[in-house]
């Protein structure tokens, strides 16, 4: 009995030990989602000042295979996965939520670096993309042409996680089409 209570807590922080090791490879961008596989939320996003594309809301959702991108002008991963997102903009619709931003600097960091954005609303309380259930930006999400979202991935795109990840996705929302 007197070593089953020295041998307890050795067992436990062995225990925890292994759970932590086990963690440690977990890919961050594989963070689940409740969203997937239901409609977007509810919202309507004004434009941001000073860019010649319009805000958005969730009707403008349906119709058409949306790829939404969370983005701000301060996130330094945002910039590294811009040139990627100005590639995927020839042949996809892609919305830009833009996460607690000044619109003077999300202005100028889509002058600079190019506008892939058919639409971006401005989220300056930060309401909506916590009703996305985005952890951190950028995240990128694909919503089919019914409004639901399909896919969710967490942090930069890079081109790997588009050809492996995003690309199907979108091609799997399109192959659904729109359902009455």
């Amino acid at each position: 009995m007197k070593y089953l209570l020295f041998a307890l807590p050795l067992l436990i922080l062995a225990g925890l030990v292994a759970v932590f090791a086990t963690s440690l490879n977990r890919d961050p961008s594989l963070v689940p989602s409740v969203l997937i596989d239901k409609p977007a939320p509810q919202f309507t996003l004004a434009a941001v000042d000073g860019l010649d594309v319009p805000g958005f809301d969730t009707a403008a959702l349906k119709g058409e295979v949306t790829v939404v991108n969370v983005f701000a002008s301060w996130c330094i991963p945002c910039r590294d996965e811009h040139p990627l997102l100005l590639a995927l903009s020839d042949g996809v619709r892609l919305f830009g939520i833009n996460q607690k931003d000044a619109p003077e600097n999300a202005a100028k960091f889509l002058a600079e670096l190019g506008n892939p954005y058919d639409a971006v609303g401005a989220d300056t309380d930060n309401r909506v993309s916590i009703d996305w259930g985005v952890y951190g930006v950028p995240e990128t999400f694909v919503v089919d042409a019914n409004g639901v979202i399909t896919y969710k991935h967490v942090g930069p795109l890079f081109p790997e996680a588009i050809e492996t990840g995003l690309l199907p996705a979108i091609e799997k929302a399109r192959a659904a089409g729109v359902k009455s």
